[in-house]
């Protein structure tokens, strides 16, 4: 994977667990109302991991936390 596909899936991980903590919920919970394990949904948020994920996944995820999926991608 090329350094900066790195870069952008550590991004979208500290993103989703930014969002995740705003909203109150545990990654067990967040991994539920998406139907993951927590432990997938755990190396998907980890600062030191680039975890690979679908974009339907990610789709999920950005359900479960009500936010629309431009939000994870997207630089701020």
């Amino acid at each position: 994977m090329e350094e900066k596909n790195i870069k952008r899936y550590k991004d979208i991980g500290r993103r989703i667990a930014f969002y995740r903590k705003q909203r109150g919920l545990s990654q067990e919970r967040l991994a539920e109302k998406v139907g993951i394990s927590k432990s997938y949904l755990s190396k998907i948020e980890a600062p030191s991991s680039a975890k690979f994920c679908s974009l339907t996944t990610l789709f999920d995820i950005a359900d479960g936390l009500e936010i629309e999926i431009v939000k994870l991608l997207q630089d701020e």
